[in-house]
């Protein structure tokens, strides 16, 4: 009964999932990233630097520093918004996705998966532009923002609005499964390594029960708590895979040549690769690179937005540049060395499409450092998957209260209680389900998110610009008033405040 039943989900999400990710919204992902590229005049290239020197560089720098706390906001820092939005991209999609792209398109996924992130970071810049400047501040001093808000509240299609709440609530629960799934399926696998053990369900069960207690945990605290696990977990987890994967890249240093061959040569190619994944057409390797760097680094979901409108900063544009190097350093780097490490550890004519993409992951760390491969590969596929996990579910518990603002306050934090009890189940639930089908539903509920979202970026693109332009104006002196919120009152307290830091800086 239950076969049967996953067979005819499989069968009805096939359908959708081809049409959601067919070449009409390929062509509007790409299409959207060109046109913002062009009205912003390539930003993600001119503000680069910038985008460095205003995020991450200052960030490092300050380190240890305390910072005083801003009393007039129920916010986060700028650092705790990126790291949860981060943590919400950087996850299994960065290992096992770029793994699964490349088995299943071929070496040429991960060109267009660039692709795919070179636009990318003009529209998450875009995202987090429109997201802080069409926020809401309810009376405790609480940030709301998000696709759902720039779309009922700029766009003014409050219908859409609600629509892309509904398909975030989904895409955040199959979010959580897809990456609990990887959780124990990983420690699984390394636990039948150790143990020579051929029965892994209850291990697999054990360890949703387990991440689903430590999600709840963490949730309860809301944004403010994810924050603060999200900084602390962030860094030591990418730190961690960068420094392992180039080790490993640098052991198979001949092989990189070769690797970067596949890559451009296999882009253009009507065959993915050789041997045993071979017959791949062109438009599955551009299908594969495109979704599953969609998947990865989330730039036209209107997703990582949601953690960014929690931020402190008054100016859309700031934000708007940690969305920059939050592509970057999800896809030009995270990705990028997965892509490489693999390459440079397989003859890729020796595998075949229907090997376990987790297990392949796995086995790319225990092939380059044994068994204590395997033991970092267990340690920091989980914290990838953890922190994403807890990312969606303040995703999903933001999508619930814009779902559901036509009721009353109470009614509206009743729903989301039972949002964050269901998903905190759906947690526990989801480890033992075939992998492939959570894959595949989350990327149909990922194509439904992106499409509202990307409609409205275009159609708000003109004002992205007007954004960029007058922070760019106000940078050079030009006396304009500043474009800090679509609404007068915020906009004002916003104003005020700039003028506060500047006096308190001086």
């Amino acid at each position: 009964m239950l076969e049967k039943l996953i067979t005819q989900i499989e069968s009805i999400n096939n359908t959708v999932n081809g049409i959601v990710w067919g070449w009409p919204v390929i062509i509007l992902i790409l299409g959207t990233g060109i046109l913002l590229t062009v009205r912003t005049r390539a930003l993600q290239v001119r503000h680069f630097g910038e985008s460095l020197n205003t995020t991450i560089i200052p960030t490092l720098k300050g380190l240890g520093k305390k910072k005083q706390k801003d009393g007039r906001l129920n916010s986060v820092s700028q650092f705790e918004a990126f790291s949860t939005a981060i943590s919400g991209t950087v996850g299994t999609g960065n290992i096992i996705g770029v793994v699964s792209a490349i088995l299943t398109g071929g070496p040429g996924a991960v060109f267009w998966m660039w692709i795919s992130a070179f636009f990318g970071m003009v529209t998450n810049y875009s995202e987090n532009v429109l997201g802080l400047y069409f926020r809401k501040k309810d009376r405790d001093g609480n940030l709301s923002g998000g696709a759902f808000y720039y779309i009922a509240y700029g766009l003014k299609w409050k219908w859409l609005g609600y629509l892309a709440s509904i398909f975030c609530i989904f895409a955040a629960i199959g979010m959580s499964g897809v990456q609990t799934n990887k959780i124990s399926g990983t420690l699984a696998e390394a636990y039948a390594r150790a143990t020579a053990s051929q029965s892994t369900e209850t291990v697999r069960f054990i360890v949703g029960v387990i991440v689903a207690v430590i999600t709840a945990v963490v949730i309860i605290g809301g944004i403010k708590r994810i924050g603060r696990v999200a900084s602390m977990l962030v860094p030591f987890m990418s730190l961690l895979f960068i420094v392992m994967a180039l080790i490993a890249i640098f052991t198979n240093i001949e092989n990189i040549p070769k690797a970067f061959s596949l890559i451009f040569t296999k882009a253009f190619n009507f065959q993915a690769a050789g041997g045993g994944i071979l017959g791949y057409s062109f438009s599955q390797v551009i299908k594969k690179g495109m979704a599953r760097g969609v998947f990865s680094n989330e730039a036209g979901l209107g997703s990582s937005v949601i953690a960014h409108s929690a931020s402190e900063t008054r100016e859309p544009v700031k934000q708007g540049l940690w969305g920059v190097f939050e592509v970057f350093f999800d896809s030009f780097i995270i990705c990028t060395l997965t892509a490489i490490m693999f390459l440079t550890t397989f003859d890729l004519t020796t595998l075949s499409a229907d090997k376990e993409d987790s297990v392949m992951s796995m086995t790319m760390f225990s092939t380059n450092f044994g068994a204590f491969g395997t033991a970092v590969f267990s340690v920091i596929l989980p914290l990838f998957a953890f922190t994403t996990v807890i990312a969606w579910s303040y995703y999903g518990e933001k999508a619930v209260e814009f779902c559901f603002s036509f009721l009353g306050d109470d009614k509206r934090r009743y729903a989301v209680t039972v949002f964050k009890v269901v998903y905190v189940i759906l947690i526990a639930a989801s480890s033992t389900i075939h992998s492939e089908l959570i894959w595949a539903i989350d990327d149909t509920f990922n194509g439904l998110m992106a499409v509202p979202n990307l409609i409205c970026l275009i159609a708000l693109s003109g004002l992205v610009a007007k954004i960029t332009k007058n922070y760019s104006d106000r940078k050079k002196g030009e006396n304009v008033e500043p474009m800090l919120s679509a609404y007068k009152d915020m906009n004002e307290e916003f104003i005020e405040d700039l003028l506060l830091d500047d006096a308190e800086m001086h």
